[in-house]
């Protein structure tokens, strides 16, 4: 049986993006950790296959995670990106999207309106699409 290795593009900003999302979506984060990862090191790979290079024997892969619908709509869905060094047998997690709140959520505390995290660079735009979104759910 084949054991892959996990390992970083960059170690550091990858740990940010994985503590940012353990503190706001722990729901998102449990799924990486306890299904993903050792799901990748048995060498069965999730998610949707983005790119491939036949020549250096790679594949990168796009995985979802699971979160609130209102959160996807404001922020975008989380997924997770890396790619697959078949001949090396590792696996090189590259980042995790929505990476712009993720990082924010690093360096400073973010606010939550109705429910939802929010920017502080762009507060405004995010409580305006939440309730836009809340108006046509009829909430």
């Amino acid at each position: 049986m084949k054991s892959f290795v996990l390992d970083y593009v960059n170690e550091n900003e990858f740990r940010k993006l994985e503590r940012s999302l353990k503190k706001y979506n722990m729901r998102a984060f449990k799924r990486l950790s306890f299904d993903y990862y050792p799901m990748m090191k048995e060498g069965n790979f999730p998610g949707e296959v983005i790119s491939q290079n036949k020549k250096a024997g790679t594949v990168t892969y796009e995985a979802k995670l699971p979160s609130d619908d209102l959160f996807a709509q404001v922020h975008g869905e989380v997924k997770l990106i890396y790619t697959v060094y078949k001949k090396e047998e590792t696996v090189m997690l590259k980042e995790i999207l929505p990476k712009e709140i993720l990082l924010e959520g690093h360096r400073s505390e973010l606010g939550t309106y109705k429910g939802i995290m929010i920017s502080k660079s762009n507060a405004s735009k995010d409580r305006f699409k939440i309730d836009l979104l809340n108006m046509l759910q009829g909430k």
